[in-house]
């Protein structure tokens, strides 16, 4: 049965949908990027609240922006903005809820007006985004704003229709100001450390390049909240839409499955009031660096620590490398020994619960979670989440080792040759650098962390160098397992 508006009322029981009146609920929330984690995360939220009878002012309009959203969008108008978000439990229960908290969705390309009048009409109060960690546009080395991106030059010219998010939310911006509406709050949902702080930064660097004045009033009348958020969510495969097709005999052409876990962090920071998330579970606090750090330096560093380590030892999904005793427990000495040192008090939580809880997250067979969708995008997320330890270790004379090790590994992956002399396909948007750069080091060991753009001083610190050219040269000469062994003996 295909899923749509229509046929809600006719799915089995097993299947939970929508209980309130869709068309009651009106847009509060323009979100940018909505691909599998927005739709397992943030709309799964105000699901749940919609679902108490609450919020119906903060339904959520999507907008895509890339060429590659085209598909989501003819989806989201086939299936009335409705989607199946499966949670995969360890022993192959599923929890399966029509989301119906998506009410519009809008394709900038074809209207980008359409696209800005939403964000500057008056109901809208948020604007989030999910359009990960290299849609700031900046360089995590030096923080800076990339002016020179020809996509933002572009979008700066005079009379230019607006295509990228900043152009398109600033123009928003523009407009609430000449008529006299405060700014909406824009909400980041991204994997950064300050990811509001880094929101701030970049939105009102494009409005100061286009408006000194507006920027101005950005920066006095405007909010942006730091967030943390988690849920591992894998991207939709194939074998989902068959399987959901089996379980439930619904036809959805785009669903998302997940880990029962969940965790939303939320500073509580909006000029024009928010949703009451702490009703369905969410955390507002008044600060969520302790929380964001915690996540950061123990989940996303750890994805790091076993994705190439992993692929190179020929892992290509994530529970399988994780239920590798050697591994499992090479995370967590990395998380013990290296990352807790450098977090600040995390309240209300236990950090040995934490990241043995992570173990057995990543261990969800049922999940089936790729190794190489972690090995991608390394430049982006390398040194947001791992150099950051091994910045604060080496200030503190703290351990480097099996960090810098994981350093050491991303350098070897990115010769993009396994280990049986396959070629490993780099999705990176720094590939055509890296790749040769890395191939480089087998005569030059030290060339991939020279790049200043990525790995900044660290270079010069004589303790990194040496550590990192002895784990590259043990990955080189002994592979990664024998590698792995030989940093777990030392312990």
């Amino acid at each position: 049965m295909k899923l749509n508006s229509r046929n809600l009322d006719d799915f089995i029981e097993d299947v939970a949908v929508p209980t309130y009146d869709r068309s009651d609920v009106t847009v509060g929330i323009v979100h940018f990027g909505v691909g599998g984690f927005h739709r397992a995360h943030q709309a799964m939220y105000i699901d749940r609240l919609l679902q108490q009878g609450q919020g119906s002012e903060w339904g959520i309009c999507g907008v895509g922006v890339l060429p590659g959203d085209r598909r989501m969008k003819d989806v989201m108008e086939a299936q009335n903005c409705l989607y199946t978000l499966a949670l995969k439990h360890s022993d192959g229960a599923w929890d399966t809820r029509v989301v119906g908290s998506i009410v519009e969705y809008l394709f900038a390309p074809d209207d980008a007006e359409a696209v800005v009048e939403k964000m500057a009409a008056e109901t809208t109060r948020i604007v989030s985004l999910t359009i990960t960690e290299g849609g700031y546009n900046f360089s995590a080395t030096t923080g800076e704003f990339d002016v020179e991106n020809p996509a933002i030059v572009a979008d700066l010219v005079d009379g230019a229709v607006p295509a990228t998010t900043f152009g398109l939310v600033v123009e928003a911006l523009s407009r609430r100001k000449e008529r006299g509406l405060k700014p909406f709050t824009i909400m980041s949902c991204d994997n950064i450390e300050g990811n509001g702080h880094i929101a701030q930064s970049t939105f009102t660097t494009f409005a100061r390049l286009k408006d000194p004045a507006l920027a101005e009033w950005i920066a006095a009348e405007g909010a942006f909240p730091n967030s943390m958020v988690d849920r591992i969510t894998p991207v939709t495969t194939p074998e989902v839409i068959e399987e959901l097709s089996a379980r439930y005999a619904i036809d959805d052409q785009w669903p998302v499955a997940g880990e029962p876990f969940t965790q939303w962090v939320l500073e509580d920071n909006f000029t024009l009031g928010r949703p009451p998330l702490e009703d369905v579970g969410v955390q507002v606090v008044d600060d969520v660096t302790p929380y964001e750090l915690m996540k950061l330096r123990l989940l996303n560093a750890s994805h790091q620590a076993l994705a190439y380590f992993g692929y190179l030892s020929g892992f290509r999904l994530v529970h399988e490398v994780c239920q590798d005793p050697q591994f499992a427990a090479f995370l967590l000495a990395y998380m013990d020994e290296e990352a807790t040192p450098t977090l600040q008090p995390v309240p209300g939580i236990d950090l040995a619960e934490y990241k043995h809880t992570l173990i057995e997250r990543f261990s969800n067979p049922e999940i089936r979670d790729t190794v190489a969708r972690l090995c991608a995008e390394s430049s982006d997320r390398i040194p947001k989440w791992l150099l950051p330890v091994i910045r604060k270790n080496l200030e503190g004379g703290g351990e480097i080792t099996r960090s810098t090790a994981v350093v050491a590994s991303w350098a070897r992956y990115a010769e993009a040759v396994d280990e049986a002399g396959e070629p490993i396909d780099i999705v990176d948007q720094l590939r055509d650098s890296l790749v040769p750069i890395a191939r480089s080091q087998r005569e030059n060991p030290t060339a991939f962390i020279a790049n200043r753009a990525v790995f900044g001083d660290l270079i010069d610190n004589d303790r990194f160098v040496a550590e990192y050219t002895k784990q590259l040269t043990s990955l080189q000469k002994n592979g990664a397992r024998a590698t792995l062994e030989a940093l777990m003996s030392t312990r």
